[in-house]
């Protein structure tokens, strides 16, 4: 393609992409507040959804291709060979596209939500779906559910930036596209709906719920009309719960919560190792994908997601998991088959660690559910074979998942409801709360924050519900930034500037280069001797009389940091920029007004 051809295409999608924004802008003017949520909600959830679609088939059709590498070819080495090749790609995109900076983790959005009025870079729309894709999808031992949230976050955030909506919708917007996220990935919009307020909003008004159950609602359609069941997380057995058998679905809870303990603490631990290595990113993603490499070799169920191995951990030929593996010839071996399916679910968390630390893009839903299913039947299993129960081994297998992503992420409905949803029916509904809350409560008693609030706790940083106690944190800085401002180049003359003054009260003038970034700042008050010399104002150039800027607030900082930098500053107005380029000014003045209003209304209150 030339580039003659290329530049045709752009321009194109530009026109197609203002058509859009121009109808949207409209439909704003025309319709009401809520109408016009309503009608966000759906387009977010219908973005999101092709997001979930493109990560999902990529990553299921290199599962595929790994399989066939092996099973027709009968090259054993491939997969481990292709964590390597996707680690590496993922660092060297993160490195020459992306700034050298991508933020990983479900814990993100709860810090944007809780310190930054839901203001999620713009950036994670695309970044996400890049880096995820040649991690996971080139075998990387992780999950693809935080990046579609992550993803799904900031489609909500950006399209509500783009057309001015306040921080409480933008906030609400964000969570839509995390709940149609995890509605298009699972085809499960209930659990869609609960795990955005259970994990996202943990207080969320009754109004909320209708947006957030369209979005849910429009993502799981969108996913069941185009997504294959094969690439789906799905399970056609019939279910049935028999009560002799809660004896042993309370001790797979209890083990749910200790393991769940187990695998967060490795995993922070292996992350926290790579934190702490010194090399250049090249050769610790090399060190640690190698250090999977081996992982993988040995036990290769680690590969990927790992969703197709929990499918036939559910079905009558489990045995089928030591194929092309180095206990193949022992298949036959219940008892072999027992250990190296425990074995696996507790590396599972170094796996993840590895893939995750070493500079890979995932996230630990997948594998919370992967080691649930292993655990289940690795209960059942050993059940049946000490001949003290015969417990159904596909629910135990099934009702595992629902224990681990409890314990974890400390949301219990929405691991209820999720198994619930992909099982096709309730059948399990008893056994489901029973591990799920009994999980719940060991993590809790052993780890107080989940898995996700954790690293925001080590911090300092813990995600509060209770926004009206944090006052500074309720305000919409955007809303209070000044946008209409009189701006001038560097290659102006002060001629150019007095001319300025005459149609505006301005005291403070940007001074841009031809791509909007902020070179510095003039000052009415250094300008003054000036004005009133007509050979000085002719003569003088901007950049004889501008400032540099040296205190500025990005756009999207938090209150607490942008009163840091007032105070830092001793200024009453700062500049704010947003990606790089000048986007208005914000006073002190302002800020303490709007907190004066907030804290009068919690008191009438």
């Amino acid at each position: 393609m030339t580039s003659r051809s290329s530049a045709t295409i752009q321009l194109f999608f530009r026109k197609i992409i203002r058509r859009f924004e121009t109808v949207f802008f409209l439909a704003k003017d025309l319709l009401s507040e809520r109408n016009f949520i309503y009608l966000s909600c759906i387009v977010i959830a219908i973005s999101c959804s092709f997001a979930v679609i493109v990560l999902k088939s990529f990553a299921h059709n290199v599962f595929l291709f790994a399989t066939y590498i092996n099973s027709y070819l009968k090259l054993p080495y491939s997969n481990s060979i292709l964590p390597i090749v996707g680690i590496l790609l993922t660092v060297l995109v993160i490195k020459k596209f992306l700034d050298n900076s991508l933020e990983k983790g479900s814990s993100k959005i709860l810090y944007a939500v809780a310190k930054k009025g839901g203001i999620v870079p713009r950036k994670q729309m695309y970044a996400q779906i890049i880096t995820s894709s040649l991690t996971v999808g080139l075998g990387g031992s992780a999950g693809l559910e935080s990046p579609i949230v992550i993803t799904g976050a900031a489609f909500g955030s950006n399209f509500a930036q783009k057309y001015k909506l306040s921080q409480k919708d933008r906030i609400l917007l964000l969570a839509c596209g995390v709940s149609a996220g995890i509605a298009a990935a699972f085809n499960a919009p209930i659990a869609g709906v609960l795990f955005a307020i259970e994990v996202i909003l943990t207080d969320v008004s009754i109004s909320a719920f209708i947006p957030i159950m369209i979005s849910a609602a429009t993502g799981a359609l969108v996913s069941q009309i185009i997504l294959s069941q094969d690439i789906l997380l799905s399970f056609k057995q019939d279910l049935s719960f028999n009560f002799h058998n809660t004896p042993y679905y309370i001790l797979l809870g209890i083990l749910a919560g200790f393991v769940s303990v187990y695998h967060a603490r490795n995993f922070r631990r292996v992350e926290h190792f790579f934190n702490g290595f010194k090399k250049s990113v090249y050769k610790k993603a090399l060190f640690g994908a190698s250090l999977l490499a081996i992982l993988i070799f040995f036990f290769p169920t680690l590969f990927g997601e790992g969703y197709e191995s929990i499918k036939t951990l559910s079905e009558p030929h489990p045995e089928v998991l030591l194929n092309n593996t180095w206990l193949e010839n022992y298949k036959s071996n219940e008892w072999i088959l027992l250990v190296f399916i425990g074995v696996t679910a507790l590396l599972k968390s170094f796996a993840t660690g590895l893939t995750l630390g070493s500079g890979g893009n995932g996230g630990n839903f997948a594998p919370s559910l992967f080691v649930g299913s292993y655990l289940g039947f690795f209960v059942a299993k050993s059940a049946q074979l000490l001949g003290i129960s015969d417990a159904p081994i596909t629910n135990f297998t099934i009702v595992g998942m629902a224990g681990i992503l409890s314990g974890l992420f400390h949301a219990p409905l929405t691991a209820i409801f999720l198994i619930g949803e992909i099982t096709g029916g309730y059948d399990l509904m008893v056994p489901l709360m029973i591990v799920s809350s009994i999980s719940y409560a060991v993590s809790k008693r052993f780890e107080k924050h989940s898995m996700d609030v954790k690293s925001l706790a080590d911090k300092g940083e813990v995600f509060t519900s209770n926004k009206d106690k944090n006052v500074l944190q309720s305000i919409d800085f955007l809303n209070l930034v000044q946008t209409d401002v009189k701006t001038i180049a560097l290659e102006n003359s002060l001629e150019n500037l007095v001319e300025n003054l005459t149609h505006t009260n301005q005291h403070l003038f940007p001074v841009l280069d031809e791509k909007g970034k902020l070179l510095g700042i003039v000052n009415f008050e250094v300008i003054r001797p000036f004005i009133f010399s007509a050979f000085k104002v002719k003569y003088t150039a901007v950049s004889e009389v501008m400032s540099p800027p040296e205190n500025t607030v990005e756009f999207d900082d938090g209150m607490e940091v942008i009163m840091a930098k007032f105070e830092n500053a001793k200024e009453t107005i700062l500049p704010v920029t947003k990606y790089g380029k000048f986007f208005g000014f914000v006073s002190k003045v302002d800020i303490l007004e709007e907190y004066r209003k907030k804290l009068k209304e919690l008191v009438i209150e």
